[in-house]
Order: structure tokens, then C-alpha cells, then sequence
């Protein structure tokens, strides 16, 4: 079984909303053995359901948190969740953060997991992502790339 899932959050029909589902596509092309690539575009409160037996866990999803378009924040959620005021892209009235706080509480997160967090600079209904959301894409792919790479190197 793998021991790795990567989760790709978001909404591809509210543009860069779509960010974390562009990035679990773009990494599922690349056939990583033992990794686990899945899209949630639904009711973020399965996460824990989705993640559970695996010891790894890199979520990506869309946010809105004052920074620059495509800037990308990297939290390591399994030491700190990220601060209350970072707004990921959620059509849902339980986001992301309400999520993680609730699995923590519930002593439901995994040993490991990280959050990347890609500002977005469009949410409008429609398809496709922002120009500098898309070169953000771009970067975590590398990014989760890196990571997996260093997992490896590790055990």
C-alpha cells in the first residue's frame, strides 16, 4: 500500500479556485511509485476519510489571504495548523482550515502533512487559471516533487 496521498482541493470551474486540482493532475502524469493522487471538489469534512491509513499527507488548494497572486505558503500542518486568518477558496461553509482544526481535535491528522497554500487572483465562474496562479502550479508540482524525493532519500 502506499504510505503517500497528495490531495488536490478546489473548484476547476471557479478559475484559479482549480489550483490545487491542476496540481494533483500535472503530479499524477508523472507516475510516482507509492504515491496516492486524488481530487476533492467536494465536502472538504471527508478529508479525514480520505487521508486516513496513509502516513503522508500534502494537501493543495487555493487561498486568498492578502498576499500576492500566486504566492505560495507552505505550512507543515502536522506541527502547527495554518493561522486562522489564511482563507483558502471554499464554495463550502466549512473550509479548510474549520476542517484540519476539527481533525485535530478529533486526533484524526496523519503523522505527517503539509499544506500548500497558492494565492489566487481569480475565483470567478470559468475555467482556467490566472497567469501568475499557473506559474505557481508550476512551482509546487517542483516543490512536491522535492519533497517526495527527500522522502525517499530519508527512509
Amino acid at each position: 500500500m502506499a504510505h503517500t496521498i497528495v490531495i488536490g482541493i478546489g473548484n476547476p470551474s471557479r478559475r484559479d479556485d482549480g489550483a490545487g486540482i491542476a496540481a494533483v493532475r500535472r503530479l499524477r502524469q508523472l507516475r510516482m511509485d507509492g504515491v496516492v493522487f486524488v481530487e476533492c471538489t467536494g465536502d472538504l469534512t471527508t478529508l479525514p476519510n480520505i487521508w486516513q491509513g496513509y502516513n503522508r499527507v500534502i494537501l493543495i488548494d487555493a487561498m486568498h489571504w492578502g498576499q500576492k497572486p500566486g504566492e505560495v505558503l507552505r505550512f507543515d500542518a502536522s506541527r502547527y495548523l495554518p493561522p486562522s486568518d489564511v482563507r483558502f477558496a471554499s464554495t463550502h461553509a466549512f473550509g479548510l482550515v474549520e476542517t484540519l482544526a476539527l481533525a485535530q481535535a478529533l486526533n484524526q491528522l496523519p503523522p505527517s502533512l503539509l499544506l500548500y497554500g497558492i494565492e489566487g487572483k481569480d475565483f470567478a465562474d470559468g475555467e482556467g487559471l490566472s497567469p501568475e496562479v499557473e506559474m505557481a502550479v508550476a512551482d509546487v508540482v517542483h516543490y512536491i516533487q522535492q519533497d517526495l524525493a527527500d522522502d525517499i532519500s530519508d527512509a
